[in-house]
């Protein structure tokens, strides 16, 4: 085995090593029965099991309301950019939704939305670069609308909302593909939650929906089966052969998460992770923080240097120390540090060791 790493990657992001530990140890054995988790049924007994240990587990976990319903939906979160207008958007005649534009997810999740009906971009970042997040609020959404949408935290530019804007009788509709889990939810203001799995909550290729049981039932008539919520609900998300790997991991790490305390004390956790870098990147001359200081993520620590040279030589030492994938999307350039769920404390702390090192023999 190869030196092991701090893994910065923004999605698929890191697991939890006991998590993986525990994968390990199953793989070609699970539970005793002489075959490995991923070539068991999905219709049989034991992966039921599993099935249902998960939804008792993010129930508990996330405290979901007893009127919400949790689906396993296949695509990740970019197949739910169509399966939100197609079920959602027949809520209300007008077939009309309202957009908060804060960063590539969510543009590209309303422009996949104006496929299917009348969506409106109320409020947007991109003439800032998206280093913002802009007002989004009630009387901005009128009342026809079926429902208004945002995406919790930006993966890309850094930043995170630090509670969701209440949209009183308007449901909204939280991508929280990189914060689901991270932090409580306040479930009086969101109606519907997803997440790809591949930040927090496991590997990629399959999405989680909590959403309220009265948005179900809804959909437009030509929606594909398997975009078709009612069909995910009614079937417990096995009207076809699912993802049942990704099932399982997800239910590892949804006891791995209860392990840590829950999303109170995971929340705690993930605040003094940021706050490691984003201290450091405050008092400093050298580095430069990218998002504005009140919309800063958590969970995407986004910095510069000076120049392009200086960055490049960042990331080669930092690799060499066992620092990996640091490297910012090439829409803002510089350093992306994605701490999530997974990443230690320590990780973070060795990544702040580097930085002050690095910035005393450059800078």
């Amino acid at each position: 085995m190869s030196t092991p790493v701090y893994n910065f990657g923004a999605g698929p992001a890191m697991l939890p090593i006991p998590v993986m530990e525990k994968i390990r140890d199953e793989l070609l054995d699970y539970n005793g029965m002489g075959v490995s988790v991923i070539e068991i049924s999905h219709r049989s007994e034991e992966f039921e099991a599993i099935l249902a240990r998960c939804d008792t587990l993010v129930r508990e976990i996330a405290h979901l309301p007893d009127n919400y319903r949790i689906l396993y939906t296949h695509g990740g979160a970019r197949m739910l950019f169509s399966a939100i207008p197609m079920n959602l958007l027949p809520l209300k005649p007008a077939q009309m939704a309202v957009y908060s534009e804060t960063g590539n997810f969510s543009r590209q999740a309303n422009v996949e939305a104006r496929r299917y009906g009348d969506i409106r971009v109320a409020s947007s970042g991109e003439a800032n670069n998206y280093d913002r997040l802009p007002p989004f609020t009630r009387d901005m959404v009128p009342d026809e609308a079926s429902y208004a949408y945002i995406t919790s935290n930006n993966t890309i530019y850094g930043t995170q909302y630090k509670e969701y804007p209440d949209m009183g009788d308007i449901p909204l509709v939280v991508d929280a593909t990189s914060d689901m889990l991270s932090r409580p939810i306040d479930f009086t203001r969101v109606d519907l939650m997803f997440a790809s799995l591949q930040k927090n909550l496991g590997p990629s290729g399959l999405a989680a929906v909590l959403i309220h049981e009265d948005l179900i039932g809804h959909a437009m008539p030509n929606t594909p089966s398997l975009l078709d919520f009612k069909v995910y609900n009614d079937s417990h998300s096995l009207s076809n052969t699912n993802n049942t790997f990704a099932i399982y991991v997800m239910c590892l790490v949804m006891e791995w998460l209860k392990d840590q305390g829950g999303v109170e004390a995971m929340a705690k956790i993930n605040e003094d992770k940021a706050n490691l870098l984003y201290d450091l990147i405050d008092a400093s001359d050298f580095y430069s923080g990218s998002a504005h200081i009140a919309d800063r993520s958590l969970m995407n620590v986004i910095f510069n240097l000076p120049n392009e040279e200086l960055t490049a030589q960042f990331l080669k030492e930092a690799l060499e120390n066992g620092l990996y994938a640091l490297k910012g999307h090439r829409a803002v350039g510089g350093i992306r540090a994605s701490i999530y769920n997974a990443m230690p404390v320590a990780g973070c702390e060795t990544l702040a060791g580097f930085m002050r090192e690095f910035e005393r023999t450059n800078g």
